[in-house]
């Protein structure tokens, strides 16, 4: 049985991982972990705030994470040290997060992803894009999200960006703005936040007299589930601090 603890419960992702967790005959959740709504149940979990006595009292699996930046590092950095995988959906991550978080999980041998999308279709996407990218020679980005995310661009822009950069190195064009969005390696990403939408984004590239557009759409927070549901199952796959879900849907790279 694959016991989870997931931290930011009584969040609304947080909340679809409890629903999800719950429907797999091989997993529970034994444990919601929130800076808000302690002591309520949501879902059948009571809601506390300590991840560290919590881990103590449930002997955790995996602990999966969504709240925001700083709480998640110090969960990854408790998950750590009590020897738990961590699953992080959390974005808004620096390079300079990344790089401290990767020198402290393998100085203490620990497992942790962090995946900026958990959506199958959006690492398709992704690949997708980088099987394009060394064809077309101008490529732009729009990324689209509910107006309660606080990071842009998303992390799913970025990781498009440069998973786009190394296939083919772009340079900005020479008419870019404030107004073209902000520039990863040379790529235009424009972020639009707005109530009604859940988690959106086109990658369009340009060419002589053509264009080429890839769009995908994450129309309700389920669509996040199966890939976090992926995740638990192959955790033990994981070494160190792995970023992407690719990592472990492609382990040996796409081969096209």
């Amino acid at each position: 049985m694959i016991r989870v603890i997931v931290c930011g419960a009584y969040g609304r992702m947080g909340q679809e991982v409890i629903k999800a967790v719950s429907k797999e005959k091989d997993m529970e959740v034994v444990g919601g972990i929130d800076v808000k709504g302690i002591g309520e149940n949501i879902l059948g979990i009571v809601i506390r705030g300590d991840l560290e006595s919590t881990i103590k009292d449930t002997k955790p699996s995996v602990i999966v994470d969504f709240t925001r930046r700083e709480p998640a590092i110090e969960n990854i950095k408790i998950g750590v040290k009590n020897n738990v995988p961590v699953i992080v959906g959390t974005t808004g991550f620096t390079q300079e997060d990344l790089s401290e978080l990767k020198d402290f999980i393998e100085a203490n041998n620990g497992r942790v992803l962090i995946a900026p999308n958990f959506a199958i279709g959006a690492i398709l996407m992704i690949k997708c894009a980088e099987l394009i990218a060394p064809f077309m020679d101008n490529v732009e980005i729009i990324e689209l999200h509910h107006d309660g995310k606080l990071d842009s661009p998303s992390g799913t822009s970025i990781a498009t960006a440069r998973a786009i950069s190394e296939k083919k190195r772009f340079t900005p064009a020479v008419y870019s703005s404030e107004a073209r969005g902000k520039t990863i390696d040379g790529i235009n990403i424009h972020s639009v936040r707005l109530p009604g939408l859940v988690a959106h984004q086109e990658v369009i590239f340009g060419a002589l007299g053509q264009t080429l557009s890839i769009r995908h759409d994450s129309i309700s927070r389920e669509s996040f589930m199966p890939g976090v549901i992926y995740a638990l199952r192959n955790i033990d796959k994981i070494k160190g601090l792995v970023y992407g879900l690719d990592k472990l849907l492609f382990p040996g790279g796409l081969v096209i």
